[in-house]
């Protein structure tokens, strides 16, 4: 089913194996999978891929887990790129298109990096697992761990989105609210871990999530015919899928199913948490902790990624930049988006939105370019971040044909 040969250091390139359960390498860095792909290129067509399910499961021999029985899906991938041609007006871009990761199981991309992980958890005989999370990750993982059977520890900061928290329990997972941000989270998980026998699925510190949504890369590709866009827009708090994506491209290229051109990856973050544009403006190869993290796409609000120097060759490589964009801003191109495109998004993909304009003002991007926006979740998980744009009394209003009467 795989192809899958072995685990790299990401810093070193030193060799591990993948029989086994691993977090990270000596060195403290992330491992990546390395896969046969001579052998793979021999083997593999395009024409089979397309033979596959319709989730990202038709990657199989591209993903590690060895054995099909061990596979935990809910029918993840697969998720629409729409043409979005009515934002695309109102902001410039002739050849806009929305990825919309918000129709996956648990309503967010992490349900790719999570059936992966769980997946490769149940082959390699792990029975708990834990990580830290700011909200869709934890919801991912409750629901993978519940059903493949296995125990799910949860850390997640008090402030969490209230239906991340509730999407958690129902699940069954043991959630365990943090006073403090989701670096404060995984620390606990850290510490915890070795006594109480859990295997940590935190990002990037166990091989398989990135595996997961490195399928984001593959698909788009599939989707587009076997060619790239000229630009990825992608909401970035511990940028796996970045990471994830150029990995794919670079698998493609050594199958010979695309070509060498590469898109300009563009990392959008919050102006309240944006170690990595700071670290991209300053020309440095890693970010600093970002102190006093604050701003309402959750998702974004990661103080230090894990795999930052990853993100930033990525960005470089490809000629692409990094941007930070105000929480005002956010919730002004939610509202767009839904009202153009009838895209209700997370505040992470509407950050995206808010980043395009500024970059074809400034001619970074042409309007004419073709422009893939990554919207990572649905906006309905984040209702008690939207509704500051519509204030909504609830049953103790007084009510007249079906309107709300104000006070």
């Amino acid at each position: 089913m795989t192809f899958l040969s072995d685990l790299t250091c990401s810093k070193t390139g030193g060799s591990f194996p993948a029989s086994q359960p691993q977090n990270l390498s000596p060195a403290g860095a992330p491992l990546l999978a390395r896969y046969d792909l001579a052998k793979a290129r021999h083997e593999l067509t395009r024409e089979t891929i397309a033979k596959g399910p319709s989730s990202m499961w038709r990657y199989a021999p591209l993903l590690p887990v060895a054995d099909a029985r061990n596979v935990v899906s809910l029918g993840e991938g697969n998720t629409p790129i729409l043409f979005a041609q009515r934002l695309g007006a109102r902001l410039g871009a002739s050849n806009l298109l929305i990825k919309d990761e918000g129709v996956n199981p648990t309503g967010s991309f992490k349900a790719r990096g999570m059936t992966c992980a769980v997946s490769m958890a149940k082959e390699l005989g792990v029975k708990k697992l834990a990580a830290p999370s700011a909200g869709n990750a934890g919801g991912a993982l409750a629901a993978y761990a519940a059903a493949a059977g296995m125990e799910a520890h949860i850390f997640m900061p008090r402030d969490v989105p209230e239906a991340n928290y509730i999407e958690c329990k129902m699940y069954g997972a043991h959630v365990t609210l943090v006073d403090g941000l989701i670096s404060d989270c995984g620390r606990i998980v850290a510490e915890r871990k070795a006594t109480e026998g859990w295997f940590e699925v935190s990002t990037l510190k166990e091989p398989y999530r990135i595996e997961g949504k490195k399928t984001m890369g593959l698909e788009l590709a599939e989707q587009l015919g076997w060619r790239l866009p000229d630009a990825i827009f992608y909401p970035t708090g511990g940028g796996v899928g970045i990471i994830g994506m150029w990995k794919a491209f670079h698998e493609l290229e050594q199958l010979g199913w695309i070509d060498a051109k590469r898109p300009k990856m563009i990392v959008v973050q919050s102006t309240g948490c944006a170690p990595i544009v700071k670290a991209f403006e300053q020309g440095k190869e890693a970010s600093e902790f970002w102190n006093d993290a604050s701003t309402l796409a959750s998702g974004l609000r990661v103080p230090k990624a894990l795999g930052d120097f990853l993100v930033l060759q990525a960005v470089r490589e490809s000629g692409g930049t990094c941007i930070a964009v105000s929480d005002e801003h956010i919730l002004r191109a939610g509202r767009l988006i839904a009202e153009t495109e009838g895209i209700f998004a997370a505040p992470e993909g509407a950050a995206c939105i808010a980043a395009l304009e500024p970059l074809l003002a400034n001619g970074f991007l042409k309007g004419s370019d073709e422009i893939v926006i990554w919207n990572t979740g649905t906006g309905l998980k984040y209702l008690d971040n939207w509704q500051t744009q519509f204030p909504y009394q609830h049953a103790a209003a007084e009510r007249q044909g079906g309107m709300i009467l104000p006070r």
